[in-house]
Order: C-alpha cells, then sequence, then structure tokens
C-alpha cells in the first residue's frame, strides 16, 4: 500500500510540475534575435516554469502572426501601419525594447579595411546605377583605398522584414529617387540584388560572395567577422555603427504616445543615420489571462534588469524616459 501511495504521489507531483509549466510563443524579428534569445534565456533561469519561445522569422511574419492570434507576441524593426493595426483581429501596443543599427557589410577582395559610404553612393548601389567598385564615387571618399574592377553583388532581404523597413526608410529620407521608384516598406520590390531569409541568411551571402554587400544588423557582422563601413550622417561627418552612435541617434527623440517612430537620418554630429528602436508587439486583452500576467511581469523585467544586458551583444538600451512612458503604457493599457 505505502509503495502504491508512493508511485502516486510522484506521479502527482509530476503532473502537477507539467501542469504548472507556462509556454509563451511568439515570433518575428530577426534584427534583435540575439538579445530576446538573451533575455528569453535568463528569465528562463529566473523562473523555470515559465518558457518563452521566440521564432525568428522576419518582422513581416511576425506581425502576420500576433495579429491572427496564432502567438502570444511578435516582433518588428517596422512600426505596423494604421491599415495594419486597423485590419488586426487583436488590438496591439507597440513596445520599444532596444535600439540597433544596421549597416553596409562588403566582401571586396583585396579590401580589408574600413570603408566610407555616402548617401548618395549608398543609394545609387542598391539602386543599381553604380555596378563596380571601381566606380569613382567610391573612389572619392575613400583615397589611398585600391578597389578591384569587380562588379557589385547587392544582397537584401528575400522575406518580410524590419531591417529591411529601416534601411528602406532610411534610403528614402535621403534619395528622391528611391523614394519615388522604390519606398519604403518590409517587402520592396528590389531594383537589382540576391536575396536572403533573415540576418543570418543576408550575412551568409555576404560571406559567400566576393564583391558583394548588403545591409544587416550590427550584432550580425560582428559575430560573423564582416567589414562593414561608415556612413555620412546629416551633419556631414563619417561615423561607424557603435553603441555610442546608435544611442546618439536616439538622442531628443520626441516619442508619440504609441511608440511608433522613425529615428532614421537624425540630426547629431556624432549620430549613427540608420538607426532603429524595434518593438514588440503585444495584445492588450489576451485571451489567456495567466499568460498575459506572465506576459506583462516579463515587460517590466525587460524594461529593468533586461536593459542591463543590452551592451554585451551591441544593442543600445532604452533612453530612460522612454522606459517611463513605457511601464505607464503597459499599466494602463495591457490587461491581465
Amino acid at each position: 500500500m505505502n509503495r502504491s501511495l508512493g508511485v502516486l504521489l510522484c506521479i502527482f507531483v509530476f503532473a502537477f510540475g507539467v501542469m504548472a509549466q507556462t509556454t509563451l510563443n511568439g515570433a518575428g524579428a530577426t534584427f534583435p534575435y540575439p538579445i530576446y534569445s538573451k533575455w528569453f534565456s535568463e528569465y528562463h533561469k529566473l523562473h523555470p516554469d515559465i518558457e518563452i519561445n521566440y521564432q525568428s522569422i522576419g518582422s513581416g511574419g511576425g506581425i502576420r502572426q500576433v495579429t491572427s492570434g496564432t502567438v502570444d507576441f511578435g516582433a518588428s524593426d517596422g512600426p505596423m501601419s494604421d491599415e495594419q493595426l486597423a485590419q488586426s483581429k487583436i488590438k496591439l501596443i507597440h513596445l520599444p525594447t532596444v535600439l540597433g543599427a544596421v549597416v553596409p557589410a562588403y566582401n571586396i577582395p583585396g579590401v580589408s579595411g574600413e570603408l566610407k559610404f555616402t548617401p548618395e553612393i549608398l543609394a545609387g548601389i542598391f539602386l543599381g546605377k553604380i555596378n563596380n567598385w571601381s566606380d569613382p564615387a567610391i573612389a572619392k571618399v575613400n583615397p589611398g583605398v585600391k578597389f578591384p574592377n569587380q562588379a557589385i553583388t547587392v544582397a537584401h532581404r528575400s522575406d518580410g522584414s524590419g531591417t529591411t523597413y529601416i534601411f528602406t526608410d532610411y534610403l528614402s529620407k535621403i534619395s528622391p529617387d528611391w523614394k519615388d521608384n522604390v519606398g519604403k516598406g518590409t517587402s520592396v520590390k528590389w531594383p537589382v540584388g540576391v536575396g536572403g531569409k533573415g540576418n543570418e541568411g543576408v550575412a551568409g551571402l555576404i560571406r559567400q560572395l566576393p564583391g558583394s554587400i548588403g545591409y544587416i544588423e550590427l550584432i550580425y557582422a560582428l559575430q560573423n567577422k564582416i567589414n562593414f563601413g561608415s556612413m555620412r550622417n546629416s551633419s556631414g561627418d563619417f561615423i561607424k555603427a557603435s553603441l555610442a552612435s546608435t544611442t546618439a541617434a536616439a538622442a531628443g527623440v520626441k516619442m508619440p504616445p504609441d511608440f511608433r517612430v522613425s529615428i532614421t537620418n537624425p540630426s547629431g554630429k556624432t549620430a549613427y543615420p540608420i538607426a532603429s528602436f524595434t518593438w514588440l508587439l503585444i495584445p492588450t486583452n489576451p485571451t489567456d489571462k495567466n499568460k498575459g500576467k506572465i506576459l506583462k511581469e516579463f515587460l517590466f523585467w525587460m524594461l529593468d534588469q533586461g536593459q542591463t544586458m543590452t551592451e554585451s551583444l551591441d544593442y543600445a538600451p532604452l533612453p530612460k524616459d522612454v522606459v517611463a512612458k513605457e511601464k505607464t503604457a503597459i499599466t494602463q493599457q495591457v490587461k491581465d
């Protein structure tokens, strides 16, 4: 009898443990994937009964899944449009999580140093109007660099991407030609180039293709040891993406109540021009109240302890005033 009771007790304890385990599922942007992976892992260590799974499928996929209700939260590097928000089955709030930078990364035979890019050169390359590394416009701003007579291969995203949104948002601000003929969005009709899925895919293409250039999030360039250049900002200074220059891009930002804001091509002498917030897309009235409560607790943790972990992965933490506004918004708008 005692043995039977012991077996039953073990079964009960195991069953209770399984029942107590809560799993949240999210999907979306690849841009913040490294820091999200760290956050979800660290939070699980603190709360072993909570598992947060995240699929790095691109911002477009994240928006589609969260608006259809197939995940508990989404993630995007480009804010949803008014039309997307109106069509969503679920009311969502945008919550900035970190700041990151998108860099022009390249693989040019015989060139290992840091190159300089002007807005005009970058737009010209991605429009297909500058198609060889020996182009005089590139040489002019990079004196002393010996460029090969090498065709330029453009690498871009093939999936719906917030990184693409950031990059094309920037190009639309600095190039009337780009704005009129291509425009901005998570997906655009690329004039030239080959596509890769995710930041990982574009980084892989750059590494594999001599003469290539693409746009990727800073951490992917650093992790893959891919060369990337500095950009001439709106003040006329060539700035390389870094923690400091990304933080400078958000200096003095006027954050709207819905947190949807663009900070590409900012003013500021030390600001890197292709930087952005990235957002979690959170249902304001989750159907599963337990999951809603857990997600809300995680968001407060992310805005406090989570922000101390950003710099090790080359993301910039949120400005303190933005954190304060988000905490108020979560308290007032996200039900649990």
